[in-house]
C-alpha cells in the first residue's frame, strides 16, 4: 500500500513576498521563514540553530540565509552552515505553490 502523501499547510500568498524577501509565517505550531532567492522559494525554519536568533530579521543574497546575530550564513538549497561553523544544518521544509497560495509540509512533532 502507497504511503498517503504528507499534509501541506498553506502559510501566505505569494503576494506576501512582492515587497518582502523574508516573510515569518505560522506553520501548525511552527514558526518558519518563506524566502525568495531570486526565482526561487524556499521554507526554513525561524530560529537560527547556532543561537535561535531571529533569523526573519537577517537578510538573503546569493541562495544564502545570513543570521543578523553571528553573520553565518546558510545555503538556501541544502541548509549547510558556511565555513568556520559547527552548528547543524538550518531544516528546510517542501514549499508547493497552488492558485497563487504558498504551501509548506509542515515538520511532524
Amino acid at each position: 500500500m502507497a504511503e498517503a502523501p504528507a499534509a501541506q499547510i498553506a502559510v501566505c500568498g505569494v503576494d506576501a513576498l512582492t515587497d518582502a524577501q523574508i516573510v515569518p509565517v505560522q506553520a501548525g505550531d511552527r514558526q518558519l521563514l518563506i524566502v525568495k532567492d531570486g526565482d526561487r522559494i524556499v521554507a526554513c525554519e525561524r530560529t537560527c540553530p547556532h543561537e535561535q536568533a531571529d533569523l526573519a530579521l537577517g537578510r538573503c543574497a546569493r541562495g544564502r540565509l545570513f543570521c543578523p546575530r553571528h553573520y553565518a550564513s546558510f545555503d538556501l538549497r541544502d541548509g549547510a552552515v558556511s565555513a568556520g561553523w559547527t552548528v547543524r544544518p538550518l531544516r528546510l521544509y517542501a514549499v508547493t505553490i497552488r492558485a497563487q497560495t504558498i504551501f509548506v509540509v509542515p515538520p511532524a512533532g
